[in-house]
């Protein structure tokens, strides 16, 4: 398992960027529940109604943090591609590192959703709402000849304290204490089961790890650095090569000194360059970026330039 190290990777960061998605999403579910939540205390809506509070935004949260892991992008990119399958030998250990970067994007992705319902059960306001309809009807302690349809509509009514008749206020009082109890606790034995599970997951994977501790920060500072340069050098090479096709259409490029002509672009190659670009294969490794980088890999063009110190026309 000599990927095993990948899940531990970039570890502090990963601990502060975790704390400040949990603090947002603490905030956002209180102004959340602020500003929308009112339950219908109505039976049958009751459930439907907090269940989607509870669960709607979470699987909402747990899709974003999908989307926004770059890992997500780099696992699935281009694995359909002919290329992709040529270029994996080991099918085995190819399925076991993708399943290691696998559970470090859930991981992460999980941070917001298992967040918002640790404190969205520990708040108890919508747990109450779901369930207030289906407390044990001992709680209930009136009329004993009252019909199970009318003992549903007063017991959902419970979460509006403004629709309960006054002599069921103590039983009221008792059946919202008695959700709350159990909806705190669900939520602290959540945040429990998540801390415990992480930090054992971490501890299986510094066991599994084929690097020493300090091999490790060595071989995480490297994979750091590695990709910072990465990034510039693509930043710039990508520069120059763009550099290229630009020089080819105008006849110059942008912040050039001393400019003595310019290039004026036929209305042909004015179309050629204009609409919508999709990536185009040129031969078996190789695409064409854009329209404008498809017509200067053409070849000869048109060489109509614009002499500025003569302010005249010359064709070459």
């Amino acid at each position: 398992m000599r990927h095993a190290g990948f899940l531990l990777q970039n570890w502090g960061k990963v601990v502060i960027a975790n704390a400040i998605i949990a603090i947002l999403t603490i905030g956002g579910q209180q102004l959340f529940s602020f500003f929308t939540f009112s339950c219908p205390c109505h039976v049958g809506q009751n459930l439907i109604y907090g269940l989607a509070f509870l669960g709607v935004p979470a699987l909402i949260l747990l899709v974003v943090g999908y989307a926004l892991n770059n890992q997500t992008w780099r696992l699935v990119t281009g694995k359909r591609s002919p290329l992709q399958a040529e270029g994996t030998q080991n099918q085995l250990l190819q399925c076991k590192l993708t399943c290691f970067v696998l559970c470090s994007i859930t991981g992460r992705a999980l941070v917001a959703p298992v967040t918002w319902l640790a404190v969205t059960l520990i708040n108890g306001s919508y747990y109450v709402c779901a369930m207030s309809e289906y407390v044990s009807v001992y709680y209930y302690g009136a009329n004993p000849n009252i019909t199970a349809s009318d003992r549903k509509k007063i017991l959902a009514a419970f979460p509006c304290s403004q629709l309960v008749p006054p002599e069921l206020s103590r039983a009221r009082d008792e059946v919202i204490l008695l959700l709350r109890y159990q909806s705190q606790v669900a939520g602290w034995l959540l945040i429990a089961v998540v801390v415990i599970t992480v930090f054992l997951s971490y501890c299986l994977a510094s066991c599994f790890s084929p690097l020493s501790f300090l091999h490790f920060r060595y071989w995480t500072s490297y994979v750091h650095n590695e990709q910072e340069l990465f990034d510039e050098a693509t930043d710039q090479h990508s520069k120059l090569y763009a550099i290229q096709h630009i020089r080819k259409f105008f006849g110059f490029v942008p912040g050039s000194e001393n400019v003595g002509e310019i290039r004026i672009p036929s209305l042909r190659e004015w179309q050629a360059i204009s609409g919508l670009a999709f990536l185009k294969l040129v031969d078996e490794e190789h695409y064409d970026y854009s329209l404008l980088h498809d017509w200067a890999l053409k070849g000869s063009v048109d060489r109509k330039y614009l002499k500025l110190d003569e302010d005249s026309v010359t064709t070459t």
